[in-house]
């Protein structure tokens, strides 16, 4: 199993690509992980489609093949924490690869957002896409303590 993170463009601010960093390296503990930043598309004199289309091109070429591919979005299902881990759970003991995958300004394009397992909601705002990182990264880190039975979890 590779648990595989592609997202649109880097953290802007330095404490919060602190904290990304921080929980992605615990979550690692847990989970073969892989991060991948892929570069925003500058939307200066192009559609916003085009820029999300572009970026999508970018995002798809990090998804493993045959990965089970959960697209973060709002309008997706929310998953409370325990669910969340059960699903990583449930891919590491079918030794199946997965892949979030976070958009850019914009969002996904209908390209990949169409195409996943399942459209993940991370909460029931739009959040820009350094802190929905951060709150993908952490839970993933706490489903690991959740499937060892650790006390993080509270």
């Amino acid at each position: 199993m590779r648990l595989v993170v592609a997202v649109v463009g880097k953290a802007r601010n330095t404490a919060l690509g602190e904290a990304i960093r921080d929980y992605e390296t615990r979550a690692a503990r847990y989970w073969p992980l892989e991060v991948h930043e892929v570069r925003e598309e500058k939307a200066r004199s192009i559609p916003v489609e085009q820029v999300k289309a572009r970026e999508a091109e970018r995002l798809a070429e990090k998804v493993p093949p045959r990965a089970q591919t959960y697209a973060c979005e709002a309008g997706g299902r929310a998953l409370d924490s325990a669910q969340f881990a059960s699903l990583l759970r449930q891919a590491r003991d079918d030794d199946r690869d997965v892949a979030f995958l976070i958009g850019g300004a914009y969002g996904l394009d209908a390209s990949v957002s169409g195409k996943p397992a399942l459209r993940i909601s991370l909460a029931p705002w739009t959040l820009p896409h350094e802190i929905a990182r951060l709150v993908l990264s952490e839970q993933i880190y706490r489903a690991g303590t959740i499937v060892r039975g650790e006390p993080y979890n509270k």
